[in-house]
């Protein structure tokens, strides 16, 4: 027994190094502050500001997360039908916007969709009035879009190989015993992505939920987010470590318990199909 736990233990070394020298070391390192420093976390959720921040946050991550989940699982599903070159050319170019940063992201929708982008100058040839138009961009609303480019993507992937996976043939007999293809659909395959897609979806949500680039760069400090509280907490007008230390400790257990929360829900669903 130890001489086969040897060689999976040296495999699992440099996994286990990282995860200690990039999330733990740090980790303690800025719990330390607050956990020293009387009062911190109660100086966190004693400030007016938290409560706001925390419900705009989670309003931000249900409706982005929500839309880019429909979104992805439809493209998902439009490319795990599609022959194999074209399914793989396609996924290349889908998968692009997970390589910029979030800040080159929201700068490239200012070109866009601000007041002097492409596309708003393009719409007020049709009547659009571009002030009103480049307004939404800068608003949550906007934020949400935004974020959505570099979610839908992410959901994608994680979807399309089960979706290419998934016996097609099921959906026929089903059809075939009575069922429409409505039924067919909500009954067979839903069923079957649906914890991968919850997997996503919590996914995502903790990216949107912790993400602060994007933000910083379309709508500054004027919409109160939890991720804009600690930059406004960590800058140069900022004088309460412990505190931004409190909420930076805050962010990540709520970022970590919903992506811990997807990989539980597959984990038990693939503990129970292998033991039916």
């Amino acid at each position: 027994m130890l001489r086969r736990r040897g060689p999976l233990l040296g495999l699992a070394a440099p996994g286990v190094l990282l995860f200690t020298f990039f999330f733990i070391v740090p980790l303690l390192a800025v719990s330390w502050e607050p956990l020293t420093s009387a009062g911190a976390f109660q100086r966190v959720l004693a400030n007016p500001l938290f409560i706001g921040g925390l419900t705009n946050s989670a309003y931000l991550t249900i409706v982005s997360a929500s839309a880019s989940l429909v979104i992805g699982l439809l493209v998902a599903l439009h490319l795990s039908r599609l022959p194999e070159r074209l399914r793989t050319l396609l996924a290349f170019f889908i998968a692009l916007p997970l390589t910029f940063s979030g800040l080159i992201i929201a700068y490239g929708f200012i070109l866009a969709y601000g007041r002097s982008g492409f596309v708003t100058h393009m719409l007020a040839f049709l009547g659009v009035d571009p002030a009103i138009f480049a307004q939404l961009l800068f608003s949550p609303t906007g934020l949400a879009f935004t974020c959505s480019y570099y979610l839908i993507p992410r959901v994608v992937m994680l979807l399309l190989p089960v979706l290419v996976n998934f016996d097609w043939g099921q959906i026929s007999a089903g059809e075939s015993l009575g069922a429409t293809r409505r039924q067919a659909i909500m009954q067979i395959l839903i069923p079957q992505i649906m914890p991968t897609a919850f997997s996503a979806f919590c996914l995502i949500a903790a990216v949107i939920f912790g993400a602060y680039g994007t933000a910083l760069a379309l709508v500054g400090t004027q919409v109160n987010i939890l991720p804009l509280q600690l930059y406004s907490m960590i800058s140069e007008s900022g004088t309460d470590f412990p505190a931004a230390a409190a909420l930076a400790i805050v962010l990540t257990a709520i970022c970590s318990s919903m992506m811990a929360v997807g990989e539980l829900v597959v984990a038990r669903r693939e503990h129970r199909d292998a033991h039916a």
